[in-house]
């Protein structure tokens, strides 16, 4: 397929799972009427509170899994491909830890790709919530995963991990056409990096970037960026949101693609590679 059209959803999701897979539901049908075949959902959609991860994440990893079922039922549904932003699924080696895992949804409901958050957000930030500690809640994964899609080779990530080009990378020398990159980015840390980062990863690895961002101030107390773009491997931004809920839909043309690829063949040019830290 050498067009496709995609869609990133933006979100202000809470911690009430129910209302935030109503709010979910909503805005996928809104992105599909557009006439958008891949979805993809922001960073914590479905649960967006600290507290409640791992008694979500237990549920996520057993066969209750009310998100996944909720997923699986939406794709076959709308008969869309949907990368589930990020929802947790408890670790089975730790009593109280999740993993923060993107899920890939076929237009037949089946989970397809599983992609586990490599980069964890500890850092200290000057907002009113100050500090940021996501490995008090979650376990880092290690792998980097990139899956042939209808539309293209899918690599995908999750918020922080767009601070580290060398991940990109990785995704680079697998042949990649499009990044999902689902998030929660801060305010104060969006507003200034958000946008500038995902145009960067774009232009530098050639490929489309959907990043599909929380937008505004939430139930927790807790202030995000929002700015949900989708941008091609030229770095033009083809759709972006403000604040707020919101679908931004644009057309992937796999073609111009490739034509970018060979006047510019950066891959052929490159004479450095980077080797994973264990």
């Amino acid at each position: 397929m050498t067009v496709a059209t995609i869609a990133a959803i933006q979100m202000l999701s809470g911690s009430k799972l129910d209302e935030n897979l109503a709010r979910a539901e909503i805005l996928m049908a809104q992105a599909v009427a557009q006439g958008a075949q891949l979805l993809v959902l922001p960073e914590v959609f479905a649960m967006f509170a600290s507290a409640q991860q791992y008694t979500v994440g237990v549920a996520e990893a057993t066969g209750k899994a009310p998100i996944r079922q909720f997923l699986a039922q939406q794709a076959r549904k709308h008969k869309v491909w949907i990368v589930a932003g990020s929802i947790p699924i408890a670790d089975a080696g730790s009593s109280s830890k999740v993993y923060a895992a993107s899920l890939l949804f076929n237009d037949r409901g089946e989970e397809c790709a599983r992609y586990n958050k490599l980069h964890l957000f500890d850092v200290d930030v000057a907002d009113k919530h100050g500090s940021y500690r996501e490995s008090d809640t979650f376990v880092p994964g290690n792998d980097v995963v990139v899956f042939a899609t209808p539309f293209g080779r899918l690599g995908m990530a999750i918020c922080y991990d767009l601070r580290f080009p060398e991940f990109f990378r990785a995704m680079f020398a697998e042949g990649v056409d499009m990044i999902s990159v689902p998030a929660a980015f801060t305010r104060k840390t969006g507003e200034a990096h958000w946008l500038p980062l995902l145009r960067a990863r774009a232009i530098e690895n050639q490929c489309y970037i959907i990043g599909a961002n929380q937008g505004g101030d939430h139930d927790n107390g807790r202030e995000t960026s929002g700015g949900s773009a989708i941008i091609d491997g030229w770095g033009k931004i083809l759709a972006q949101a403000d604040k707020g809920e919101a679908c931004v839909v644009a057309n992937m043309d796999l073609a111009s693609l490739q034509q970018l690829r060979l006047a510019m063949p950066i891959q052929q040019h490159q004479r450095f590679t980077v080797q994973a830290k264990n």
